[in-house]
């Protein structure tokens, strides 16, 4: 994903959520979002990223200079090893659309976070990405996407597009 996206979903999180405490990046990647992240959140307690490719944790765990804040594991966005609200916000870019079952990936977010926590989803969200004969149940357009977020219990989807993706920023339901 070009790095201008990953930017721009940055800045996203960081105007949700000004000064986030513990961060969970599903589907990180190499962990670029993670690094850019405890850059710009120095109050940041942890960063933690998953993704369910294990090279690309072990190549993103060995950056030099790592944050000593940041962590990174391997799960799938289906079943993540951590316990209920234990983030105040969950970032995802790039990864959504390769998620298996993305309303479990999505309920999982939603488990994820406190009571009013953040999730920030960033992906090829659009019409023309409608559903195919192989792709029948994913959300690749925003109203599917927001049908499945309230399914979960997120509420106000809010979506910022930008030239190659779109952003939607939802908040859990507050206690």
């Amino acid at each position: 994903m070009p790095g201008n996206t990953i930017e721009h979903t940055l800045d996203i999180a960081l105007a949700a959520v000004p000064a986030p405490r513990r961060i969970l990046d599903v589907g990180c990647g190499p962990g670029t979002l993670l690094r850019l992240l405890a850059r710009r959140a120095p109050q940041a307690e942890a960063l933690v990223g998953i993704d369910a490719a294990a090279e690309v944790v072990k190549a993103a765990s060995a950056a030099p200079g790592l944050d000593p804040r940041i962590r990174y594991g391997n799960a799938f966005a289906e079943h993540l090893p951590f316990a209920d609200g234990g983030f105040d916000l969950v970032v995802s870019t790039a990864s959504f659309d390769h998620w298996h079952d993305q309303r479990q990936g999505l309920a999982e977010c939603a488990r994820m976070l406190i009571p009013g926590g953040t999730l920030v989803l960033s992906d090829a969200f659009s019409p023309l990405l409608g559903p195919s004969a192989w792709l029948r149940h994913r959300a690749r357009t925003r109203s599917s996407a927001d049908r499945l977020l309230t399914a979960v219990g997120f509420r106000e989807p809010t979506w910022h597009a930008s030239l190659l993706t779109a952003t939607v920023v939802a908040r859990t339901r507050t206690a």
